[in-house]
C-alpha cells in the first residue's frame, strides 16, 4: 500500500508526549540556516538542500515525516507494507525530463539536458504547487508528509534515500514486499549491492533513463520497534554508500 498523506496534516492520532515532527524539522532547518546566513545567500534557489525522512517510536505510537524524495517503508504484520513517499518532485519533474531521458548518459547532450532540467525544477522548488525540500526556509517543514499510527502490528521500518529506493521505484527489480524480505534475509547492504549492480549494467541510461548514473544511497533498517529505547537488543542497522 503506497500512501501520499496530506502535507502538514496527520494521517492518524498524534501522541503529545514529544514535539511534533514538523516543529522538530523546522527548528533544525532554522539552526542550520542560521549558521550560514552571514556567509551564504540561502535564498538562492540553487543553494544546498536535502530530503528528509524521520521515523520515531513515541510511547506506543510510531510517528513519521517524509519530505522530498526519500521513502519510508513500514512492515505491517499480516498485511501489505505501508509505503510513504513524497512524489511531488517527480510529478513536477515529469514535465521537463523528456530531453534528458532521451539522451545517453555521459554525453554532452545529456549533460546539457540535465542542466536545463535542474534549472526548470528550481522555479518550482519550495513553491506552492511545486515541491518542497529542506533548505533555508523552515516553512518547508509544514509541507512535509506526516503521520502517526500504533506501534502494535509494526515489525520493522525501512528508511531509504532515493538512491536506495531505486531498487523498486525506478529499476523495478523487486516490489516493496520483496524489499522487506530481501533486507530481512540478507541485510541492508544487499539492497545497495543490487542497486549498484543495476547501475553498472546500464551506465548509459538506455534501459533506465535517469539524471545520474549513480546516486548516493542510504538505508536504515529498524527492528524490535516495541522494545524500550534503552534496550541493548534493539536493532537499527544503517548503510550509506556514495
Amino acid at each position: 500500500m503506497t500512501t501520499n498523506p496530506t502535507p502538514g496534516r496527520d494521517c492518524g492520532m498524534r501522541s503529545h508526549s514529544a514535539p511534533d515532527l514538523t516543529t522538530v524539522l523546522g527548528q533544525a532547518i532554522d539552526q542550520v540556516a542560521d549558521v550560514h546566513r552571514g556567509t551564504c545567500d540561502i535564498s538562492d534557489p540553487s543553494s544546498p538542500s536535502a530530503t528528509v525522512v524521520i521515523f520515531r517510536v513515541n510511547d506506543d505510537r510510531a510517528d513519521y515525516l517524509v519530505l522530498a524524495d526519500s521513502v519510508l517503508l513500514l512492515d505491517q504484520a499480516g498485511d501489505a507494507p505501508m509505503v510513504i513517499t513524497d512524489d511531488r518532485e517527480a510529478t513536477v519533474g515529469s514535465h521537463y525530463r523528456a530531453a534528458m531521458d532521451g539522451a545517453v548518459n555521459g554525453t554532452p547532450e545529456h549533460d546539457r539536458a540535465r542542466r536545463e532540467y535542474i534549472e526548470a525544477l528550481r522555479a518550482h522548488r519550495n513553491q506552492p504547487g511545486g515541491f518542497w525540500v529542506a533548505a533555508g526556509d523552515a516553512q518547508a517543514a509544514s509541507e512535509a508528509l506526516i503521520g502517526s499510527r500504533p506501534i502494535q502490528g509494526l515489525t520493522s521500518a525501512v528508511l531509504l534515500s532515493d538512491g536506495a529506493s531505486r531498487i523498486a521505484d525506478r529499476f523495478a527489480l523487486v516490489d516493496w514486499p520483496e524489499v522487506l524480505a530481501l533486507i530481512t534475509k540478507s541485510g541492508p547492504a544487499e539492497v545497495i549491492r543490487q542497486v549498484r549492480a543495476a547501475e553498472g549494467s546500464d551506465p548509459q541510461g538506455r534501459k533506465w533513463p535517469r539524471g545520474k548514473t549513480h546516486d548516493d544511497a542510504t538505508l536504515a533498517f529498524c527492528t524490535q520497534l516495541g522494545e524500550p529505547v534503552c534496550d541493548p537488543t534493539s536493532d537499527v542497522r544503517q548503510i550509506s554508500v556514495s
